[in-house]
């Protein structure tokens, strides 16, 4: 056996470990991120709720907030970087495969893909706020627009409402794996204390149900633009929350909502401590 051929499998190892050790800072970096804008989402829902917000509660508006504090500029470009972390990760995924026995099935990989581009489109629009390039534009404004042009496409009603039934479908499916605690499944729950392991059951459950039925909810006002051939159906973040104080419990379920997103903050932030990557 040849020097060389022993030395193969010896950078392989290495570029495996330097490939893994960049992975897993992006996917922590990107996690953190997440839960920033989810924790401040919440709050500005919060205020929503209680008569005294200013401020649009959508990436926009947390964005907004963010400039207007201390090193408020050094933060968001963080953000920024922080999700082009998150996408590369993912793209990882698409690349490598997934942690977990079925991490290298196709359906996986997919889902990787996408969730990729999504958050590639994110980290895009932060950057872009972070160099005054706009990229925090409201949330309603976006989806009425997008959809009006959808809309001019060949069979576009049709693909609108397709969608939101997936947008819809979407909600429903987050909602039933935060039920489940599927999370537990990505988590180094092995390394965490039985108090903290309860409070990341409470955070994932909690915010995994309020995010399931933001989904859900702005998937549905998607279909009703659809039908109705009316494109300022179509809500964004800020007006699906909004829609939550419309109804018969008033702004209590609001607040319920919002503090899901809060707790889906603090989630993502035991995410970017204890998931294995």
């Amino acid at each position: 056996m040849t020097t060389s051929s022993t030395a193969q499998p010896g950078r392989m190892q290495v570029r495996r470990a330097a490939r893994g050790s960049v992975t897993e800072g992006a996917a922590r970096a990107g996690l953190t991120a997440r839960g920033v804008i989810y924790l401040l989402v919440g709050v500005l829902a919060l205020q929503i709720a209680f008569g005294d917000g200013d401020r649009q509660a959508d990436r926009g508006g947390a964005l907004a907030a963010l400039s207007d504090k201390p090193f408020g500029s050094v933060v968001l470009w963080a953000l920024g970087i922080g999700l082009v972390g998150m996408a590369l990760w993912r793209l990882s995924e698409v690349v490598f495969g997934a942690v977990g026995p079925d991490g290298h099935k196709a359906s996986k990989r997919l889902l990787s893909a996408l969730r990729c581009v999504f958050y590639a489109f994110v980290a895009y629009s932060v950057l872009s706020f972070a160099v005054g390039s706009g990229g925090g534009g409201s949330s309603d404004k976006q989806s009425r627009d997008i959809t009006a042009r959808a809309m001019e496409w060949p069979a576009g009603q049709w693909l609108v409402g397709a969608a939101g039934v997936g947008v819809a479908v979407a909600g429903v499916w987050i909602a039933a794996q935060a039920l489940r605690r599927h999370f537990h499944e990505e988590m180094k729950l092995a390394e965490m204390s039985p108090r903290v392991r309860n409070f990341v059951d409470v955070t994932g459950v909690g915010g995994g149900l309020a995010r399931g039925v933001v989904f859900a909810a702005a998937g549905a006002f998607a279909v009703s633009a659809a039908i109705d051939y009316e494109p300022r159906k179509a809500k964004g973040l800020d007006d699906t929350l909004r829609s939550f104080a419309d109804t018969p419990l008033g702004p209590w379920l609001l607040v319920l909502v919002a503090a899901g997103l809060v707790l889906f903050g603090v989630f993502s932030f035991a995410m970017a401590r204890w998931r294995r990557v």
